[in-house]
C-alpha cells in the first residue's frame, strides 16, 4: 500500500480501510501472519528471573521443533508483571539462549516485522484487542475492590472452598457503569468464561478434557493500572506474531481451555498446543527455581559446556528414537533437529540424571580435541583458567603440547576444565623453584634421565617397573628416590603417585623438570654422556 499510494488504486484502498476505521498495522500484521505457511514458534519467557533447566527445555524443544519442519524461532518477552522485573534479567536470558546454540530468528535486538516483541511496548495493542471483546459483550468492566475480593477469598477459604470470584459485575446494567464510570471509579476488566466442551487436542497428551468456568471465576484480562494480565497478551501475541504451534510446560495446560476461549471471542483460528512434562530431580522431586544448581548461569560458571547441557537436556525429555544399548552419543544441534519428532516426547515426568551430564561433558571435551580450531580454543581456555587460578606465580607451565597433554589424559578422568585448577594438580602448572636433587649421585640421575628418555611405553604401570627395577640396580632406596622426584616434578609433599604424576606430565616436561633440578655437575655430567 505504501509503494502504490500515488496511485489510482492506493488511494481508494487507503480510503476504503479509513473508512472501516481499520488499524493499518494491524491489517499489516493480520495479512503477515495469514501469509506465514511455515512453522513459527515462540519462546515466551518473563524476565522475572534467571533461565533455568526447565526453561532452556521449553526453548529447545521449539527451537528443534521450528528447525526440524524448516519454521522460525521466536523470542518474545512477557514482562506484563512491572512489580517482579529483575534488572538485566532480559539480557542474560538471552545471552543464555545463545550460549546453548539456540538461534533467534524474531525478537527484541533481531529484527522481524510483527513485533515490538516486548510486551511492555504493546500496551496500545492490547487496549484496542479489549476494546473489541468490551464491544462484542465477551468482556465486562468489574468495579469490585481489592478489600471486597480479600472478603470473598477469605469465606471460600473459611467454608473449605476454593476461592473464585462470584462474577458479581458481570450482571451490572448499562446505566450502573456510565454511573461508577462517571465517579471514576477504579476498574479492571474480565472475560466472560463460558462452558467449553470440546476437548484440547494436545500434540503429547491428545485429547485432554477441562472445564474452566467449573472451578474458576472470570478471569482479569485488564488490570486497573491498563497492563494486560498474561493470558490475555499472551493470546493476542501469538495469534498477531503468526504462532502456529505453542510447546510449553504442562503446568499452563490448565489454562489452555481459557485461551481457547479467547480465540473463539475474537473468533481466531487458535495455534496447535503441546505440553512438555515436568522435568524432577532424579529422586522424583519436582525441580524449583529455589536450588541454586538449576540456573543456567550456574553451569557455565562450573564449566560445562553448551552442547552436553543441550544433550542432557534432552536425554530426560525423549523426542527421539529410543536405541537400546547404544553407546552414549554427544549429537549436534543440526542432528537433533534433524532426528526430533514431538510424537516421541514423553508425557511422564522427566528424570534427570545428574551423572550423565559428566559424561557428556567429557564426551564434549573429548570432541573439542579433535578439531583444529576448537581444540585451540580449549587451550586458550585452560591457560585463562590456569592464571586465574594461581595469580601469584610467574612460573607457569602453559606451552600449548604441554596442555593438550594435559587434556588428552584428563578427558577421560576429570570432568570439568576447572578441575584441572584444584591444588592437588598444582603441579600440572606451577614449576618447582629452587630446588636440587641432592640425594642421587651425578652418574645415577644421568643414568635416571637415560632410563626415562628411553621409555616408549610412558604409563605409571611401566613407569613404576621401570623405576623400581633401577632403584635395584642402583642400590637406592626406593621410597626415597620416589620422594626426590616428587619434590623436583611438583615441589609437592602429597598428590598422585610420582609415576602417575610422570605419565599426566608427559615425558618431554618430566625430563625438563628433572633438568631443572640437577646440580651443576650432574648437568654437566648429563650433557656430556
Amino acid at each position: 500500500v505504501r509503494g502504490k499510494q500515488k496511485t489510482g488504486i492506493g488511494i481508494l484502498f487507503l480510503k476504503y480501510i479509513n473508512m472501516l476505521k481499520i488499524n493499518p498495522r494491524m491489517l499489516m500484521q493480520q495479512c503477515l501472519r495469514h501469509a506465514h505457511s511455515q512453522v513459527r514458534v515462540r519462546f515466551a519467557p518473563s524476565p522475572t528471573g534467571y533461565l533455568h533447566l526447565g526453561g532452556l527445555r521449553t526453548a529447545l524443544y521449539n527451537f528443534l521443533y521450528a528447525r526440524h519442519l524448516g519454521g522460525k524461532f521466536l523470542l518474545r518477552i512477557e514482562d506484563t508483571d512491572q512489580t517482579r522485573l529483575v534488572p538485566g534479567a532480559s539480557e542474560r536470558l538471552v545471552e543464555d539462549l545463545l550460549w546453548a546454540g539456540i538461534e533467534i530468528d524474531e525478537g527484541p535486538g533481531f529484527g522481524g516485522q510483527l513485533g515490538p516483541y516486548v510486551q511492555s511496548q504493546r500496551t496500545e495493542i492490547y487496549s484496542k484487542a479489549i476494546e473489541e471483546l468490551l464491544h462484542n459483550g465477551t468482556a465486562y468492566r468489574c468495579f469490585c475492590t481489592e478489600r471486597r475480593l480479600d472478603l470473598l477469598r477469605k469465606e471460600a477459604l473459611r467454608t473449605r472452598q476454593v476461592p473464585r470470584y462470584d462474577n458479581k459485575c458481570r450482571h451490572l446494567t448499562t446505566s450502573e457503569v456510565d454511573s461508577l464510570l462517571a465517579k471514576g471509579t477504579p476498574y479492571c476488566i474480565r472475560f466472560k468464561l463460558t462452558d467449553h466442551e470440546e476437548p484440547l487436542d494436545d500434540l503429547i497428551y491428545g485429547k485432554v478434557h477441562h472445564n474452566v468456568s467449573d472451578n474458576e471465576g472470570d478471569p482479569v484480562v485488564m488490570k486497573s493500572d491498563q497492563f494486560p494480565t498474561y493470558h490475555f497478551a499472551n493470546v493476542v501475541d501469538d495469534h498477531l506474531m503468526g504462532i502456529t504451534h505453542v510447546l510449553r510446560g504442562v503446568e499452563w495446560q490448565i489454562s489452555t481451555t481459557k485461551h481457547l476461549l479467547l480465540y473463539k471471542a475474537f473468533g481466531w483460528q487458535p495455534p496447535k498446543f503441546g505440553h512438555l512434562p515436568l522435568l524432577v530431580n532424579a529422586d522424583g522431586t519436582k525441580l524449583s527455581k529455589r536450588q541454586g544448581d538449576i540456573g543456567i548461569q550456574h553451569f557455565r560458571e562450573r564449566g560445562y559446556f553448551p552442547q552436553a547441557l543441550v544433550n542432557y537436556v534432552v536425554s530426560a525429555g525423549g523426542g527421539f528414537e529410543h536405541r537400546t544399548n547404544a553407546k552414549q552419543q554427544l549429537l549436534s544441534m543440526q542432528a537433533l533437529h534433524e532426528q526430533f519428532h514431538i510424537e516421541r516426547v514423553n508425557s511422564h515426568p522427566s528424570r534427570l540424571n545428574p551423572e550423565l551430564l559428566d559424561d557428556l561433558n567429557r564426551l564434549e571435551i573429548v570432541q573439542r580435541l579433535s578439531g583444529n580450531e576448537s581444540r585451540t580454543k580449549l587451550v586458550n581456555e585452560v591457560q585463562q583458567l590456569v592464571k586465574e587460578a594461581y595469580p601469584q606465580h610467574s612460573n607457569l607451565d602453559l606451552a600449548e603440547e604441554h596442555i593438550l597433554d594435559v587434556l588428552n589424559w584428563s578427558s577421560k578422568r576429570l570432568t570439568l576444565l576447572q578441575d584441572l585448577t584444584s591444588s592437588k594438580l598444582s603441579f600440572l602448572w606451577v614449576k618447582p623453584s629452587d630446588f636440587q636433587i641432592k640425594d642421587l649421585t651425578a652418574e645415577q640421575l644421568a643414568h635416571l634421565l637415560q632410563l626415562i628418555n628411553a621409555i616408549q611405553d610412558f604409563h605409571k604401570d611401566e613407569l613404576n617397573v621401570k623405576l623400581k627395577s633401577f632403584a635395584q640396580k642402583e642400590n637406592i632406596k626406593f621410597p626415597l628416590m620416589m620422594k626426590t622426584l616428587r619434590a623436583a616434578l611438583s615441589g609437592l609433599k602429597e598428590g598422585p603417585g610420582v609415576a602417575e604424576m610422570m605419565e599426566i606430565l608427559g615425558k618431554s616436561v618430566t625430563l625438563e623438570r628433572l633438568k631443572e633440578a640437577l646440580p651443576k655437575e650432574s648437568l654437566h655430567l648429563e650433557e656430556h654422556q
